[in-house]
């Protein structure tokens, strides 16, 4: 088995860093463009697609900056993790998403990446 890699990707957002936060850390707000359903309970985050569902766990947070996910079936080391970040130059806010793939598989789950986030955009009106 392959080792994966942490790669990340960035995204300029409309959006207020608050109203951005909400909807990558409440059931509600993920359920409205990352998965079909997603229930929050004590902590353990169930999201389904299709029918499957995947646990993951808040390992981190820091409210309206970021928060950090760990997949329950996934190795200690890994995580996925969403990021608000303000650029120093165009004070523009970023969304910046660290995850990890294999190597190989990097470019597809960018591509998964981006058809989420644009769902997110749509659904802020950004």
């Amino acid at each position: 088995m392959s080792k994966k890699v942490l790669y990340t990707l960035e995204y300029p957002v409309r959006c207020s860093p608050v109203i951005l936060y909400e909807f990558l850390s409440s059931a509600s707000g993920l359920q409205e463009w990352f998965a079909d359903k997603v229930d929050d309970r004590d902590g353990i985050y169930t999201f389904g697609w299709n029918g499957t569902d995947e646990k993951a766990e808040v390992i981190d947070k820091e409210e309206n900056k970021f928060i950090r996910y760990h997949w329950l079936h996934a190795p200690k080391d890994e995580y996925f993790e969403f990021r608000i970040e303000k650029s120093e130059v165009t004070n523009q806010t970023i969304l910046v998403i660290a995850d990890f793939a294999d190597k190989k598989d990097i470019k597809d789950q960018s591509q998964l990446w981006e058809y989420q986030v644009k769902d997110l955009f749509h659904r802020i009106g950004s």
